[in-house]
């Protein structure tokens, strides 16, 4: 019953997030399409419930073409253990570093929520190559639904080290409840406006 009542509420919050974010994400699709050739959105395979995998969508923030430039951007790297974060990057383009600031981007992750891969809350859905790093606990983490926001989210974001952001993942797993999940979409709004940890 639990988990039929969270998943009642994920989609319904995503159709009136979506519903709601209309007219920006309208504007911010069309940004994309008139400032440079390539798709709208991209697609990133992440890691989902119990190790399967999933597209994630986002609006594209960069250049076409851009995850063929890693290699040359790697000693720039600022993420923490395996994760890959550039806080300057010169992909990203004057339109990408709007939506960014704002996670106008991260919008059509909504529609991951309506599809049933993710959830409106939960852990900050992994790439391959972080999973493949996890030890049997950081495993752990798969055991319920990513989320489009999270403690991570609210914690800091691309601030936060590797591990801490293992460790609020755990904690969320370990420790859930939904009026946890009302607090953490309560302060990730606040967090959006104030753009902190954000590019």
């Amino acid at each position: 019953a639990k988990t039929l009542r969270r998943a009642a509420f994920d989609r319904s919050f995503a159709a009136l997030v979506l519903l709601g974010s209309s007219p920006v994400l309208l504007m911010a699709m069309l940004a994309i399409r008139v400032t440079g050739r390539g798709p709208i959105f991209y697609r990133s395979e992440r890691i989902g419930t119990h190790g399967v995998p999933f597209q994630m969508l986002k609006l594209r923030t960069m250049i076409h073409g851009a995850d063929q430039m890693r290699e040359e951007l790697e000693h720039h790297n600022d993420g923490a253990g395996p994760l890959f974060k550039v806080r300057n990057d010169p992909r990203v383009t004057r339109v990408g570093r709007i939506l960014r600031r704002f996670s106008i981007d991260e919008l059509p992750q909504f529609v991951n929520v309506l599809r049933g891969d993710m959830s409106v809350v939960g852990p900050r859905p992994p790439l391959r190559a972080e999973v493949d790093a996890y030890s049997d606990h950081m495993r752990r983490r798969l055991l319920v639904k990513q989320g489009v926001t999270g403690l991570w989210q609210v914690s800091g974001r691309s601030d936060l080290s590797w591990e801490d952001s293992i460790r609020l993942d755990l904690d969320y797993v370990e420790n859930w409840t939904m009026l946890r999940d009302l607090q953490i979409i309560v302060r990730t709004a606040r967090a959006v406006l104030a753009s902190h940890g954000a590019y």
